[in-house]
């Protein structure tokens, strides 16, 4: 399931698998919609009239990035066949255009022939019906296109341009695709296809004893055929070579924009941090939709994927990006979240790139009683997030012409959504989107918006509406204390749940959504409720296994991998894991406490991809990733941890 390659520029997005298979293809916007919808665009060898694919047994793949840099770093070797690959891949980072260069070496003493095949399963608009593939004699290359999307293949090697080619029919009445026609290293030549096609296009070599070539390879992406002839023409002009090492430089110029001191982190913590800063900008949109994830094989589970823009998500991953000098890069996201505000101030669950509204299981009605389908964390954490926004690049003019779109129609909805008996925000579902009822974490994020919400108007001078919201934030904190504190088992709860008479049903399930009463403001760090909440979330969600880390929650039935829920609550999860290292770092009051912090820091490092993907969990026995990965969430999270952990040391020192 993971995605441990992952390029793009936001408009263009593309994946790979950990067998090299090209698995997603994005655009026009990231995460919608998917070309190639998890089938598998292969690569393959013919040498000395043996053929391989790159999925096959026998090779040996070492996958990871070039050295803080979107451009990937491949290194492919089948002793067999007697020759090794190193491959580069890049989106450029305006254009969507999709770079490839292999570098084959003969690891024999011979003179060789080899021929490189590239096949193309593509499914237009997230559709096989109605796709045209072609080849084009004119330029020499292969188009695939239905209505406004065109996808333009091409390539060339020192021999020269494509070789061969052949485009017709897979599975369909028998028909696998062209990809059978490369495996006896000849394709057929023909020309055309219509319906479901694929393509396969191939280029060839001549290598002396121990001699290394390259390979260059491109896709074109437009909405006519002009506009991917134009684009072709451009990588041709412009030597592909030199465009992808130029991706290469504006990546690592971008990655480094900051000038940081990384005090006394490791090397390999450091650069995780700015892995996970670009793997972040790869799932933005440049419409401003910040997206959980887009690993398309969660649609084997649920018929349902990630490629939505969660307004929790997207604000919280705001957040660290912005602390981490990164506000233009998502200052759409706060746009795009002012365009999707509903008229009484609220967003829904989720939403597609494109602004549109995403898919939900939240309904309207209950045991016949109305009610709002939202999870009120995701409006609130928005005004946090603008706020966290302003402070790390004081963008007066932007957050002015939010204030009246976003920050001011957002507050009024948290002020009137009030449970009156209570004080507290009324029923919404948690941040885990399985259960209704009036929770801790949501709460704390109200409380958070809240105060963004009177801070922004003291800023502009609204001190009628300053009052107004502060005394609301004030309100809720105390009615936190008094409803969502327990006295008896001294801590806070996860939530309550005010049954249909009335009564009042607490819910003790112990959450590491807890860490919000600090990390919000509701309570100082130091606050013996704290103290006794999170180290209760320490001691209830470890997961005891050599795996380590710590889960959601107690009892996480979320693709559970074990019932013994004494040794493990619930799997490991990336950023549950780093919320109780930031509690560790906000209450260090020396540098030798922040070595438990840290050292969760590498429990991350060991725990993510070869290439330096983070999933949203792991297996509590074999850590290997469960669900998505990349998930955004977990590498904000990281850069997020990093950045507090470094304020820290600072501020011991």
């Amino acid at each position: 399931m993971p995605r441990p390659l992952v390029v793009g520029n936001g408009r263009l997005l593309i994946n790979f698998d950990d067998r090299l298979h090209m698995r997603d293809l994005y655009y026009p916007y990231v995460g919608q919609l998917n070309h190639v919808g998890g089938h598998f665009s292969k690569l393959g060898i013919w040498a000395s009239g043996r053929f391989s694919w790159l999925d096959e047994e026998g090779w040996k793949r070492t996958l990871g990035y070039s050295k803080e840099s979107l451009v990937t770093d491949v290194y492919a070797q089948h002793e067999g066949l007697g020759l090794s690959l190193r491959i580069a891949d890049g989106v450029h980072q305006r254009d969507p255009i999709y770079l490839k260069q292999i570098r084959v070496r003969n690891l024999t003493s011979e003179h060789r022939e080899v021929r490189v095949f590239f096949n193309h399963d593509l499914s237009i608009n997230e559709t096989e019906v109605g796709d045209t593939a072609v080849f084009d004699p004119m330029l020499n290359a292969v188009y695939h296109y239905k209505r406004n999307v065109y996808i333009m293949v091409n390539g060339r090697t020192p021999e020269g341009g494509i070789d061969q080619y052949s485009v017709g029919i897979k599975r369909f009445n028998y028909a696998e695709g062209t990809w059978r026609d490369a495996e006896d290293g000849i394709l057929s030549g023909n020309p055309i296809a219509q319906g479901s096609v694929d393509s396969t296009i191939s280029f060839r070599l001549m290598l002396g004893p121990q001699e290394e070539k390259s390979l260059e390879y491109w896709l074109c992406i437009g909405d006519s055929y002009d506009a991917v002839k134009s684009l072709n023409q451009y990588v041709l002009e412009s030597d592909p070579q030199r465009l992808l090492n130029r991706v290469g430089v504006y990546w690592q110029r971008w990655v480094n924009k900051e000038e940081r001191d990384f005090a006394d982190l490791s090397p390999e913590v450091v650069e995780l941090y700015k892995t996970s800063l670009l793997l972040v900008r790869t799932q933005i949109d440049q419409n401003g939709a910040i997206l959980a994830a887009n690993d398309s094989d969660i649609l084997q589970f649920n018929r349902d994927h990630y490629s939505y823009m969660w307004p929790r998500d997207g604000a919280l991953i705001a957040c660290a990006m912005a602390k981490a000098g990164y506000t233009a890069t998502v200052a759409p996201f706060f746009h795009f979240c002012a365009d999707a505000l509903n008229d009484d101030g609220y967003l829904l669950h989720k939403y597609n790139p494109d602004g549109s509204v995403g898919s939900s299981w939240h309904p309207y009605i209950v045991d016949g009683e109305m009610q709002l389908p939202i999870q009120e964390d995701e409006t609130a954490l928005v005004l946090h997030a603008l706020w966290e926004q302003y402070k790390s690049g004081k963008q007066l003019e932007d957050c002015q012409a939010l204030y009246p779109t976003l920050v001011r129609p957002a507050a009024r909805f948290l002020l009137q959504y009030i449970e009156p008996a209570y004080q507290l925000p009324r029923p919404s579902y948690d941040l885990w989107e399985e259960r209704r009822g009036i929770f801790t974490f949501t709460s704390a994020t109200v409380f958070a918006g809240l105060k963004a919400a009177a801070r922004f108007a003291q800023l502009f001078g609204d001190d009628r509406r300053y009052k107004r919201y502060d005394e609301g934030a004030e309100r809720i904190r105390e009615a936190m204390l008094s409803h969502l504190y327990d006295p008896e088992i001294g801590r806070f709860l996860r939530g309550i749940y005010i049954r249909q008479d009335g009564h009042v049903e607490k819910d003790f399930t112990v959450e590491s959504s807890l860490f919000s009463i600090f990390a919000f403001g509701v309570l100082p760090v130091d606050d013996p409720r704290v103290t006794s909440t999170m180290e209760a979330v320490k001691r209830s969600l470890r997961v005891d296994t050599e795996i380590g880390g710590f889960a959601r929650y107690q009892g996480d039935y979320y693709f559970k991998k074990s019932h013994d829920t004494a040794r493990v609550p619930g799997n490991p999860w990336i950023i549950c894991t780093l919320w109780v290292a930031d509690w560790e770092i906000a209450k260090a009051k020396s540098l030798d406490e922040l070595q438990e912090p840290k050292s969760r820091l590498s429990w991350v490092v060991r725990h993510a991809l070869q290439s330096g993907v983070l999933s949203e969990q792991l297996d509590p026995f074999t850590g290997a990733p469960v669900s998505v990965a990349p998930l955004t969430w977990s590498h904000a999270t990281y850069v997020a941890t990093v950045l507090r952990y470094l304020e820290k040391v600072k501020e011991l020192q």
